[in-house]
């Protein structure tokens, strides 16, 4: 999730490819897939460049993790035992923890927009922490939700 705080803050904002409201689509989208921030990259490459640009922001998304893990991967167990990195990798975990949250309500602040989007965002929120509702249903929930009120209003 805090790659959404990059693509928020280079392609909505930087460059202007796409609107808020697209990146909230693009989460959604990812979310109801496997590999939600992957599946996300896909469609916001597809809807900046179509095919072609799906095609370059799922290769972008995945060569570095392949990269990275090809490179250090012979000396992870030795890092894994020096408190050096250990004391690097505590901190880059507070730093992810902090974009994440950051990323979270900016996307709240453009996502809870009326008395409807609190209604879906309430109802939810009660689904998920109550009732353990998966995310494909809440997702699933919400845009059927968003559909009835299109179709009411």
């Amino acid at each position: 999730m805090v790659l959404f705080a990059f693509i928020q803050r280079d392609v909505v904002t930087g460059y202007g490819w796409l609107t808020q409201q697209q990146l909230l689509d693009a989460i959604a989208v990812g979310q109801m897939t496997p590999g939600p921030v992957l599946s996300s990259a896909t469609f916001i490459g597809y809807l900046v460049a179509g095919y072609s640009g799906a095609v370059v922001s799922t290769l972008a998304v995945f060569a570095p993790s392949f990269v990275i893990i090809a490179l250090i991967g012979p000396w992870i167990p030795r890092l894994r035992q020096s408190s050096v990195i250990q004391a690097f990798l505590r901190g880059v975990n507070a730093g992810v923890v902090a974009l994440i949250l950051a990323v979270s309500v900016a996307l709240f602040r453009s996502a809870i927009v009326d008395v409807w989007t609190v209604l879906i965002l309430v109802v939810g929120l009660v689904a998920l922490l109550r009732f353990r509702i998966d995310t494909l249903w809440l997702v699933a929930g919400g845009a059927a939700a968003g559909l009835i009120h299109y179709l009411l209003v």
